[in-house]
């Protein structure tokens, strides 16, 4: 599949290849440990971490090394999974979708075992409980007043979980189930897709411009839903676009649509999409701020450019493979005009990533796999390191690009 794009097989093979070497000598040289960015190329030295939002990353990659045949990662990936349920109670923060999706719901995709997608359900009733009934969103961690774009992301647990609560006959063992007042599966599907199908609703509406260039946050009056303005904590202005969270929103749009086929989703990830390509410089990394394109020393983040590329083969995948049967030939034709430009863009992206110049194959002392990422510029935490997200949405676009299918989940 990668030749059909001018992708070079040997290029993939290698990134491949050594991204899964890179994550056997991490827990080799830090076990049970849970990265989140190097210092100087090294895990284990972080300082300020914000959140824990990054624990299910590892164990993502491991899980996506098993599903594509890989040997010696199940175990590995079970062991670093099965410390995380513990966060499925965890109503402080929006990252649950990060975290058990990438885990547990891949762990359910290798040995189907209905345990493992009751803790995903369990989790997204957790997240459920930062909903802002009178705004419609659910809240950041910074406070019930915050929307962020980076949500769009963790939404899709809801819907995940709403699949799978349809399909079975009793809720999730589990003491908080009832307390969160759910009584029977039918109805937590339903609360479940209500409220992540008004977040979809509302990000669309505060977070996405007209342009297609995206907010990092929307700032609301909790009591009463009123939105009162834009704002960032990652970007380098309230009115600039932060290119981490372009890349989150056009790859957690395009998930929802595949998860609810609602059209207004797509549309928007088509948006986001082609603001993100139109900016995006030659080499095809930005910078960590679109409005820095241009600047010859403005700072790349190569995790912007992991989640493109990873979300672009999945919105090219949708566009493929959607069955409108009301569509007209010029619709579909046009549909497989955009789906061929951003598979091409996909494949660009990760291209550019494989080579030394972001892929850490040449630096023998560098503990991670893609330099170059940015985890907080403006608090100067994580620049121009390896930041644990990069590397797991490239090693994801390397899946994709090596099975030809989309990741599970």
């Amino acid at each position: 599949m990668a030749g059909e794009t001018g992708m070079s097989r040997t290029d993939l093979d290698r990134a491949w290849q050594f991204s899964q070497e890179q994550v056997r000598e991490l827990i080799q040289r830090h076990p049970g440990y849970y990265p989140m960015y190097t210092v100087n190329g090294r895990w284990g030295a972080e300082g300020e971490l914000w959140t824990r939002w990054c624990d299910g990353f590892l164990p993502g990659m491991m899980w996506l090394f098993a599903l594509a045949g890989e040997g010696g990662w199940g175990e590995e990936a079970k062991r670093y999974t099965r410390p995380l349920e513990e966060r499925k109670h965890d109503t402080t923060v929006h990252d649950l979708g990060f975290i058990f999706l990438s885990s547990y719901a891949r762990w359910y995709e290798l040995c189907r075992e209905p345990s493992l997608m009751d803790d995903v359900a369990v989790a997204a009733m957790a997240l459920r409980q930062r909903f802002q009934k009178a705004g419609g969103y659910i809240a950041s961690f910074v406070g019930p007043h915050s929307l962020f774009i980076d949500i769009m992301m963790n939404v899709p647990i809801l819907f995940v979980a709403a699949h799978w609560l349809r399909k079975r006959d009793a809720l999730p063992q589990d003491p908080m189930v009832e307390k969160w007042g759910y009584e029977t599966p039918g109805q937590a599907a339903e609360d479940l897709w209500h409220v992540g199908w008004q977040h979809c609703v509302t990000s669309q509406k505060y977070l996405v411009r007209q342009d297609g260039s995206t907010v990092h946050e929307a700032v609301f009056n909790p009591t009463t839903g009123q939105f009162v303005r834009e704002s960032t904590h990652q970007g380098a202005s309230a009115e600039s676009c932060w290119s981490r969270g372009q890349a989150w929103a056009l790859y957690g749009f395009a998930r929802c649509f595949r998860l609810t086929g609602a059209r207004e989703l797509l549309d928007t990830a088509v948006r986001c999409a082609d603001y993100f390509l139109n900016h995006l410089p030659e080499d095809n990394v930005p910078p960590w701020d679109f409005s820095l394109v241009g600047q010859a020393d403005a700072q790349r983040d190569s995790s912007a450019a992991a989640i493109a590329a990873s979300g672009l083969w999945t919105l090219a995948d949708v566009l493929e493979t959607w069955a409108d049967t009301d569509a007209g030939e010029s619709d579909r034709q046009e549909r497989r005009d955009r789906a061929e430009r951003y598979r091409t863009a996909s494949a660009a992206i990760t291209q550019a990533l494989s080579s030394p110049h972001f892929l850490a194959v040449d630096e023998p002392e560098w503990e991670g796999i893609l330099k170059h990422g940015v985890y907080h510029l403006p608090k100067g935490l994580g620049v121009d390191e390896s930041v644990i997200w990069g590397d797991h949405y490239f090693v994801e676009s390397l899946y994709k690009w090596r099975t030809g299918k989309d990741v599970p989940y």
